[in-house]
């Protein structure tokens, strides 16, 4: 039950960071908004009838600390996605056929490897503020300043998704005791195995 969960919570940290990624609404305006992959543009007032574009390969992104940005994300998700597969298998694959202790001490490093990416990523992309492409959307913006642009909606996701990734390895499923006639049975939900010890003698 507990390796069905943490597959649960993998999946979904995935899905939202997937959501925060393609968003374009990390910094916008009352008429524009761009992310780390997409842009919107709509008329004033019309926010519903918007026009996107979006950047085809890092060679079509405007600033270099933007594509780093774009690389470090776009890696730090491939590897919370790899995380999730490997907790998938690990609550859905028999016993016999794969242990769970063996891939779950694998999952740790990654998703340690994935949130380091995806901070660096996100600490790196407001550099990118001072590129011609945002003063243009954003009027006087520079490095970590947004100029007339406000913080959207997908930066704000992508770091309470980052926040909740980083908290995922931290989560160990407890033993329960329990004493039955003088002797301790310890459930252990990560191997499976009950072991049952006579009780020390006082």
């Amino acid at each position: 039950m507990g390796a069905s969960m943490w597959a649960a919570l993998g999946l979904s940290l995935t899905g939202i960071s997937a959501l925060s990624l393609v968003s374009p609404a990390w910094f916008q305006t009352p008429t524009f908004s761009f992310g780390v992959l997409t842009y919107c543009s709509w008329p004033q007032g019309d926010s519903w009838n918007q026009s996107c574009g979006t950047f085809g390969s890092l060679d079509d992104i405007p600033d270099f600390a933007w594509k780093a940005s774009a690389a470090l994300l776009l890696g730090g998700w491939l590897l919370l996605a790899f995380n999730a597969i490997l907790l998938l298998a690990w609550a859905l694959a028999p016993t016999e056929l794969l242990r769970p202790r063996r891939c779950s001490g694998k999952t740790p490093g990654v998703q340690a490897a994935a949130v380091t990416a995806t901070i660096v990523g996100l600490l790196v992309f407001p550099i990118s503020l001072a590129s011609p492409f945002a003063k243009e959307a954003c009027g006087t913006s520079s490095v970590y300043r947004s100029g007339q642009c406000r913080l959207g909606w997908g930066y704000v996701t992508a770091i309470l998704s980052t926040v909740l990734a980083s908290l995922l390895p931290m989560i160990r499923w407890p033993r329960s005791v329990t004493q039955v006639q003088g002797r301790t049975i310890r459930f252990s939900s990560n191997t499976g195995k009950i072991i049952v010890m006579p009780e020390a003698s006082k």
